[in-house]
């Protein structure tokens, strides 16, 4: 547990704040990611992944400390470009847009945009004509807890032909990227994508396109219940990866990192509202608390992200339970198939901690459903 934050959940109780969930997220350790991602592949480009928590005070720093940054909207352009960072860092990195979202964002000065097929090429060469594009490629997540297959991409014999059809339309045929799934804890998975990234380099360059870059996308974990390698180790690999496959002729690279950059700086303070048992006889105990996958843990489906969780009464015997959220939905369970071992001496009204929460969660959290309000978030 991070002391800063321990003191602000300590602080906020005594002086009457304590009035909900609510997730805090340190900066300072959001600056040792930076510096972490930077060191591990120093000639690649970071690109946060605004998605993974928007909040002012983290594009503020990033921005400060020299990151770029992947948007997927208008709105996250107009709030990365509210901090001072200039246009030219930063990527609209949504395969599907409005035409007039990709007007509009040429407006803003966007030049760099992501597609994977040729109507979204098309779009583009309308709307912000001679821009930069790279092909989205699909993988298959195969490692990942959070598997981003199918929605996005194309084939990789495919990304060709879109790419010559955006430099035939007079865009700027930039490149390749893939993603290998969110909270992928296997460093090697980027070897396959590379090696067909380096297919279609090679393919196009025989037809007179020269592609530049490859956007390695993101990926790297943070640590929840199980151990992850550490960031300079997915640098090396990846590394290797690209000399095996581009040889001494490496092209520009750059990484879209949301959940390795801001995952392990947020906790969740939640509250036990209820342990019930279902039957006289029951063996588990249902645990519900006043936070669940409408509020902020919507990563809980099917139960592929579990994060760990702290209480007052840590070390004491355990004995396996389901836990819920509050709303009266029947699919706000958040671990029922694989229960969760939590102190038998846990209380109603006991105070938990969700850590590993600073992505993902306050933008997850909904608006209004059942009445209850969004998750409150403080950044420190």
């Amino acid at each position: 547990m991070n002391t800063r934050i321990a003191e602000f959940l300590r602080a906020r109780r005594v002086e009457g704040r304590d009035d909900g969930p609510c997730m805090v997220l340190d900066l300072n350790i959001v600056r040792q990611n930076y510096d972490t991602f930077a060191k591990a592949l120093p000639d690649t480009r970071v690109f946060y992944a605004v998605k993974a928590n928007p909040a002012p005070e983290v594009l503020d720093l990033l921005a400060r400390l020299g990151s770029c940054f992947d948007t997927a909207s208008v709105v996250e352009i107009e709030q990365v470009l509210a901090t001072g960072c200039s246009p030219d860092r930063v990527s609209f990195g949504n395969t599907i847009k409005k035409e007039r979202d990709i007007a509009r964002a040429f407006a803003l000065g966007i030049r760099l945009f992501a597609v994977d097929c040729e109507a979204e090429v098309e779009k583009i060469a309308r709307a912000a004509p001679g821009s930069k594009v790279f092909c989205r490629i699909l993988c298959d997540g195969a490692g990942a807890e959070w598997p981003l297959s199918r929605k996005f991409g194309c084939v990789p014999e495919m990304a060709g032909a879109v790419l010559e059809h955006a430099h035939r339309l007079g865009l700027v045929a930039y490149g390749v990227s893939f993603h290998v799934g969110s909270q992928q804890r296997n460093p090697r998975m980027w070897d396959g994508a590379l090696k067909a990234s380096a297919a279609i380099f090679r393919d196009l360059a025989e037809k007179g396109v020269h592609l530049q870059m490859v956007n390695l996308g993101g990926g790297f974990p943070t640590k929840y219940l199980k151990d992850v390698p550490a960031v300079r180790n997915y640098g090396q690999t990846i590394f290797r990866s690209l000399r095996k496959h581009f040889g001494n002729r490496i092209p520009e690279t750059i990484i879209e990192p949301g959940r390795g950059m801001v995952g392990n700086a947020g906790v969740i303070e939640a509250e036990v509202v209820l342990i019930s048992k279902m039957s006289a006889d029951d063996t588990v105990k249902w645990v519900y608390l006043d936070i669940g996958k409408f509020n902020g843990l919507a990563e809980t489906m099917d139960e592929m992200i579990r994060y760990p969780i702290r209480t007052p009464f840590d070390g004491d015997e355990l004995e396996p339970c389901v836990l819920a959220g509050p709303t009266c939905d029947s699919v706000d369970v958040l671990y029922e198939k694989e229960p969760y071992m939590l102190p038998v001496s846990l209380e109603i009204g006991a105070r938990v901690l969700i850590e590993g929460t600073g992505a993902y969660t306050t933008t997850y959290s909904a608006v209004g459903f059942n009445g209850f309000p969004p998750l409150k978030s403080y950044v420190i």
